[in-house]
């Protein structure tokens, strides 16, 4: 299970590797797995999720990735009916994936039928983080896969697209959360991408 991410995840393994992943937002995760939220990295936890282990590993052994999914897709369909989807942190986080995290936090504010001040007290005390370190993350990771899939990609028109002010605005961000530039980081893409093969991974978005 992971949430946003500020860098590329790259396994090494021997012969095959096969997973399934769980994408799991900030505004979203405390609440489908019932657990406390706030910011803490990486967390260890045993959680009732863990039982599905068995069953996901048969169905993989068979090479029944399609029953496996299901299964993950419906634990979390059935997790899900307890979040209320009318709920103000809910129709923040639709917006906020809609615009790819381009919109401002009035625009967010807006959508949730909230104030800004509200919002944004509600949104940190669910997810630990603000509704503008959110969004930036979810566009800085609009500009890491497109660099990582395309690396000759066009900075200037990137950060048009994804609503940066300019290319240099774009660079700042990125550098921020990644530690690099993205001039660095195609460079690193276009020498490492030879070597991922398509294994098969397979993504759940919550």
């Amino acid at each position: 299970m992971m949430g946003l991410l500020n860098q590329p995840i790259v396994f090494y393994t021997k012969n095959r590797l096969e997973i399934i992943g769980i994408r799991c937002f900030p505004w979203t995760v405390f609440d489908l797995l019932g657990l406390p939220s706030g910011k803490g990295g990486l967390r260890m936890f045993e959680h009732p999720i863990a039982q599905l282990q068995s069953t996901l590993y048969k169905f993989i052994e068979a090479g029944k990735v399609g029953e496996a999914i299901a299964e993950v897709k419906q634990y979390f369909l059935d997790a899900r009916s307890g979040v209320a989807v009318n709920s103000m942190l809910f129709k923040a986080g639709v917006a906020m994936r809609e615009a790819n995290g381009s919109m401002p936090v009035s625009g967010v504010a807006a959508a949730a039928h909230a104030t800004v001040r509200t919002l944004e007290r509600n949104f940190k005390q669910s997810s630990g983080f603000t509704v503008k370190d959110v969004s930036a993350l979810m566009r800085f990771e609009q500009v890491r896969n497109q660099l990582w899939l395309y690396p000759n990609s066009n900075l200037a028109a990137l950060a048009h697209e994804l609503g940066y002010t300019d290319q240099s605005h774009l660079s700042k961000e990125f550098k921020r959360y990644s530690g690099t530039t993205p001039g660095a980081f195609a460079r690193k893409a276009k020498k490492e991408k030879p070597v991922v093969r398509n294994d098969f991974v397979a993504f759940i978005q919550a």
